[in-house]
């Protein structure tokens, strides 16, 4: 009766051990994610280089990826723009569990707002997901570089979980159908509070 109470009490303190070492495990590999930049092929890639280096500043786990083509069924003729949902239902298919992929463009995105079946926009993200996309064909060309590195960095928010945020100055607020990107200077304290969780770093 002894022999049979140790081996029991032995075989549960395996399956604890077990199922301890298997939760470290999954922290460790669900704590930080890769942030994978996607250029199509529209794109220059010492463009893709420098949004890279902007983005590493907070959030160092940041890989840049060769140029690809769009997928086929993105394309929207009538209007000669590509599809977001598309373009992100086939960046998500290509991830692994713990990466984020960012597709990056200079081409006309577009999605359904509403009752408007083909709305033109500056970025998609889902909340949360694998997979976002951004444009730059709607910036400000004297400030091309400056508005895109804000819409990529917005619709990285939203995969990591992020709402819409009422500061006006933050990069998490909702466009509206325009441009306010010029008046965004930073993350909110609430949104890098969010985010911190996440192991992004601030100053």
């Amino acid at each position: 009766m002894k022999i049979l109470l140790v081996n029991f009490l032995f075989a549960v303190l395996f399956l604890v051990s077990c199922n301890e070492n298997q939760k470290t495990e999954i922290t460790k590999t669900t704590e930080r994610i890769v942030i994978q930049l996607q250029p199509f092929k529209d794109m220059k890639m010492n463009e893709v280089d420098n949004i890279a280096n902007h983005i590493e500043k907070i959030y160092p786990n940041v890989e840049v990826l060769k140029e690809i083509d769009f997928p086929k069924n993105s394309y929207y003729q009538p209007r000669n723009r590509y599809r977001a949902d598309s373009i992100i239902k086939f960046l998500s298919s290509q991830t692994k569990d713990n990466f984020i992929k960012v597709g990056l463009t200079t081409k006309d995105i577009s999605a359904t707002k509403g009752s408007v079946e083909d709305f033109g926009i500056m970025g998609l993200g889902y909340r949360p997901g694998k997979a976002c996309v951004a444009s730059s064909f709607r910036l400000n060309p004297s400030k091309r570089k400056e508005q895109f590195y804000k819409i990529i960095i917005h619709e990285i928010g939203h995969t990591q979980g992020l709402k819409h945020c009422p500061e006006k100055t933050c990069f998490m607020r909702d466009a509206e159908g325009g441009n306010p990107t010029d008046e965004e200077t930073d993350f909110c304290d609430n949104c890098k509070d969010f985010l911190k969780n996440k192991h992004w770093k601030f100053n």
